[in-house]
């Protein structure tokens, strides 16, 4: 669960599993198992590649700034590039029947043959949760959405440490997830991180800093990757796609005043944290009588303002001359 304030990206994520966020540490770099299906057989579009060339720029300029605030350079980035390309040219590329060989790849990538051999089978980053992540967002989801735990407005209950027989307690909830790490380690960790404080009745409650990973936290840069991944496999699949697979919409209005933004940015800011705890707690529900397998199922939601001065942003979003506008997309 990440948030970030006016002028940055606002997400916030709950999954909810029967053993937590799933975690696949694969060498083989795997895209997403809805987006990748026809992947290998579809052809490129006339023009594609040129009508790309703008929305890949300014999709890339966030994620440019945040490698040079970060220290990454541009060899480093250079080279995890040709990797990546290596390899989904080589397994989501690949025909039916026939071998992937170097040339095929280097005829996709562009890359020179000698250095595809010497790439291929490297592997790429894996999509691995942290078990610090993994836990903790399990954890939250079952607070914020199991009917034992929240009141009847659906907010999370203050919990007791421990309680008698199926009474709710911390102890019990961490217990429905986990067998694995003890209550205790789990809540002196969350106070260490300002994830939970202790009553006047010595009662432990959820605080709004669990769901904002700050600091040094590694579920920032987790989440950073997933949700990332999540929303452009979504929108990359609706513009390859004859008609749009996934929703990924957004209601977007410029040239407004910055007062006026921060206001809409509050108000969407709850009704996407109403929307996602009744995500959360429906799916909470279904996982009673789900048998469970393989797929996956990601609900996301973002806000983004933008101030006139922010150095470099302004110019991003078109120009700030002429009369207001709004509209959906």
């Amino acid at each position: 669960m990440v948030s970030r304030i006016c002028g940055k990206i606002y997400h916030v994520n709950w999954q909810s599993e029967k053993s937590g966020i799933v975690s696949h540490a694969r060498r083989r770099y795997t895209s997403d198992m809805n987006a990748k299906s026809g992947s290998k057989a579809a052809a490129p579009q006339p023009n594609a590649a040129a009508k790309l060339h703008a929305p890949l720029a300014r999709l890339l300029r966030p994620l440019v700034r945040l490698c040079i605030r970060s220290g990454m350079t541009f060899p480093a980035l250079a080279q995890l590039l040709r990797e990546l390309f290596v390899n989904v040219a080589e397994h989501d590329f690949a025909l039916e029947g026939k071998e992937q060989t170097d040339s095929r790849v280097s005829l996709l990538t562009g890359i020179h043959r000698k250095e595809v051999a010497r790439l291929r089978g490297a592997g790429a980053p894996v999509h691995e949760a942290p078990a610090a992540v993994s836990l903790t967002s399990a954890v939250i989801a079952r607070w914020i959405a199991a009917p034992e735990f929240t009141d009847a407005k659906g907010e999370p209950l203050a919990l007791p440490r421990t309680a008698e027989g199926d009474a709710p307690s911390f102890e019990l909830l961490v217990a429905s997830v986990t067998k694995d790490v003890r209550p205790r380690a789990v809540l002196d960790e969350w106070i260490d991180r300002k994830l939970v404080t202790i009553n006047d009745d010595d009662e432990i409650e959820l605080v709004e800093a669990a769901f904002v990973p700050s600091g040094e936290d590694d579920g920032k840069w987790h989440y950073l990757g997933r949700n990332l991944h999540d929303h452009i496999a979504a929108a990359a699949e609706n513009v390859l796609g004859p008609a749009p697979r996934f929703l990924e919409r957004a209601v977007h209005y410029n040239n407004i005043s910055p007062k006026l933004a921060r206001r809409l940015e509050a108000r969407s800011r709850e009704l996407a944290m109403d929307a996602l705890k009744t995500a959360n707690r429906e799916a909470n529900r279904a996982l009673a009588k789900d048998k469970g397998g393989d797929a996956r199922w990601n609900f996301g939601i973002y806000i983004y303002c933008q101030d006139a001065d922010e150095a470099g942003e302004a110019k991003e979003g078109g120009s700030t001359q002429g009369g207001k506008e709004g509209g959906s997309s």
